[in-house]
């Protein structure tokens, strides 16, 4: 059995900690300062080692599962653990974040470091398919051999960075896509066109629908940090920023619309009026921060 420890319980942490012991594992997180929320959901999934500290003292792996804009603070702060323990867990960093970010927080830890990044929605361990997450650097084998019921390790051929790239790409499309159909679909129903709209994207797409466009509204303010990261990943490639850096700019507007400061389990599989997709204020109009939603 190995311990694991799980920064932060959120609701992809909470997920992925849930398919972990169902794998036979002692799975940790810390609840200090946490919300009540946060504090229920991770009842019957995690321990509560107490401080951050406590945390990397028990555990034999560290995964950082963090938004993205939040993924150095987070790294910086296991490092400070760390030195202040002399603790040295094999972290995993999970963050949607470029392979420049998952290098620094690499190069600011004292032990070593798995790249990983998770494609695709929370794993269930009764999942029918498993959720995808990409592993990368020279001891990735090493966290693709814990048991995780719901979740498919897939090793890459690359050193850290490379896991962090896949999903860079990934993300671009699947996010890119949501994103698109929030503008046209806002935009159609402006124009009177939204059945005929639908009923033309349905023939390429058919599982377009203003209810999955809601759904990543609801996590908008943390796609506009993946976005960012996206940019700067392709402008590292040597391709131009600015179309991830415009799909920032619509997650930010949409993290103002009426689904912005929702939860994705409110929004009904049948929504079919995107109202609520439409900014409550135009990108510039404020200081361009998000409202966001604690535990999501």
């Amino acid at each position: 059995m190995t311990t694991l420890g799980v920064v932060a319980p959120g609701a992809m942490g909470t997920a992925l900690g849930r398919c972990l012991a169902e794998g036979g594992h002692r799975v940790l997180t810390s609840l200090a300062g946490r919300s009540g929320d946060t504090v229920a959901r991770a009842r019957g999934v995690f321990e509560d080692a107490g401080g951050l500290e406590d945390l990397v003292r028990a555990a034999d792996v560290v995964l950082l599962v963090v938004p993205p804009g939040e993924a150095r603070a987070a790294g910086d702060a296991l490092a400070a653990a760390c030195e202040a323990t002399g603790a040295r867990p094999l972290t995993v960093e999970m963050d949607a974040v470029s392979p420049d970010t998952v290098r620094a927080v690499a190069e600011g830890l004292p032990g070593d470091l798995v790249d990983g990044a998770i494609s695709g929605p929370p794993p269930r361990p009764d999942a029918s398919t498993p959720t995808r997450v990409f592993l990368s650097g020279p001891r990735a084998g090493d966290v693709a051999a814990l048991r995780a019921p719901g979740v498919r390790w897939i090793v890459l051929d690359g050193p850290v960075g490379a896991a962090s790239a896949a999903k860079m790409c990934t993300a671009s499309v699947r996010k890119g896509y949501q994103a698109l159909l929030a503008q046209a679909f806002v935009t159609a129903e402006t124009h009177g066109v939204l059945d005929e709209v639908l009923a033309d994207v349905r023939l390429d797409f058919p599982d377009a629908g203003v209810a999955s466009a809601a759904v990543a509204a609801t996590k908008a303010w943390r796609f506009v940090d993946e976005m960012t990261e996206i940019a700067a990943t392709q402008e590292a490639a040597g391709l131009p920023p600015a179309l991830a850096e415009g799909l920032a700019q619509a997650y930010r507007a949409l993290a103002t619309s009426g689904w912005g400061t929702r939860r994705p389990d409110e929004v009904p599989p049948d929504l079919a009026d995107p109202a609520d997709l439409r900014p409550r204020r135009r990108p510039g109009d404020a200081s361009g921060e998000t409202d966001r939603i604690p535990g999501q």
